[in-house]
């Protein structure tokens, strides 16, 4: 199976970046990965909602260049299902038994994702109804892919 994850902005802290590369290194036994950055707009403070949707529709645009339209489109969005991680492990597992080969998912910038996007979708998923920095939550959405794959193969992990 083939992973992408298309995120807004850079990875700057470099206990990010390392922890990133584990995982990575990690995934590469169960599934090819490919890791997209997509450039952030700048978002100062007391933005208008029309000054967001501008800067969600810039960033959807730079999404909707890099993403493969034939893979399935998994936005993570607070308003998403939440899943456990074997409900996710089945999921992928699922998919993957009813013939699809690759998955996309996208972690959107500060201001979340734009509604293209959303609508876009085959899958909303919400790892929490908490919001968390998307340096963070890409290190997450790996680390739960990673649980994934272990509790797909049926090899021990962390409770």
């Amino acid at each position: 199976m083939k992973i992408t994850i298309l995120s807004v902005g850079k990875i700057k802290e470099d206990y990010f970046r390392k922890a990133i590369a584990e995982y990575t290194k990690r995934l590469s036994a169960y599934c090819s990965l490919e890791q997209i950055e997509i450039a952030d707009e700048k978002a100062p403070e007391n933005l208008s909602a029309k000054e967001e949707d501008i800067i969600k529709q810039k960033e959807g645009e730079r999404i909707l260049s890099k993403l493969d339209p034939s893979s399935y489109l998994i936005v993570l969005d607070i308003k998403g299902k939440q899943l456990s991680s074997e409900e996710l492990a089945e999921k992928i597992e699922t998919l993957g038994v009813y013939g699809t080969s690759h998955l996309s998912f996208v972690i959107g910038g500060s201001l979340g994702l734009s509604d293209e996007i959303i609508k876009k979708a085959d899958m909303k998923l919400s790892f929490s109804k908490m919001t968390f920095p998307h340096q963070l939550f890409k290190v997450i959405l790996l680390e739960q892919s990673y649980r994934a794959f272990r509790i797909m193969k049926g090899e021990p992990y962390h409770k």
